[in-house]
């Protein structure tokens, strides 16, 4: 089964206007439903003036919780929208706030859906969205003679190095991808011509970025 997904790293804001009325993004990396239901507590709070305050959060590592919240708009025109597109991101631990502050002008069901769209992505594109991949941390212990072909090797094929450790041995620790540790420790042994003492040490999530979000 696949463990890896994507979240954000952190809190972010983010503004939007359209025809005088401002959406403000304010977004948070959550790990329970209880956290996101502070966090959009506390966005209402802080904006109590404003005409609407919609919200949205997808927590669990398969986006088990989900919920949507209008908070006043015509239904389905503000919190549905903000939550497709944190799911069409494929986010997961997740809580966003639209506030609105009306400028006047109506947008109709149609304007209010893009606009709390728009500035949901906007919100996912300040906040940086990552990918939580599961890695294997792999100890290799090798004569020194072996170190420059080792590590030349690792990086050669894109392998990250988390420590060098120095005694009468060097200990690299190096990262793989679950369920391609066989892949890096049959290279690892083909490269040391079996000099070397592999072993696996546990399991941790890494994030990568990811370059954009969609709309």
């Amino acid at each position: 089964m696949n463990t890896n997904y994507k979240t954000i790293k952190g809190y972010a804001e983010a503004e939007y206007e359209i025809s005088k009325s401002r959406f403000l993004a304010f977004i948070e990396r959550v790990n329970t439903e209880a956290e996101a239901t502070a966090f959009i507590n506390k966005i209402k709070k802080l904006h109590w003036e404003a005409r609407h305050n919609s919200s949205a959060y997808i927590i669990g590592d398969r986006g088990q919780i989900q919920k949507a919240d209008d908070d006043g708009e015509p239904s389905g025109t503000a919190g549905k929208p903000i939550l497709e597109v944190l799911k069409k991101n494929d986010v997961k631990d997740i809580v966003i706030v639209i506030t609105r502050y009306f400028g006047g002008i109506k947008l109709g069901a149609g304007g209010l859906i893009r606009a709390y769209g728009k500035a949901t992505s906007l919100g996912l594109a300040a906040a940086q969205v990552v990918e939580k991949i599961q890695y294997i941390r792999i100890a290799i212990e090798i004569d020194y003679t072996l170190l420059g072909t080792l590590e030349n090797n690792l990086r050669l094929h894109q392998y990250r190095i988390e420590d060098k450790i120095f005694t009468d041995k060097v200990r690299i620790v190096a990262f793989a991808k679950k369920g391609l540790e066989d892949r890096l420790i049959e290279a690892v042994t083909n490269w040391t011509s079996s000099n070397c003492i592999i072993t696996e040490l546990d399991t941790l999530y890494l994030e990568i970025s990811v370059d954009h979000s969609q709309d």
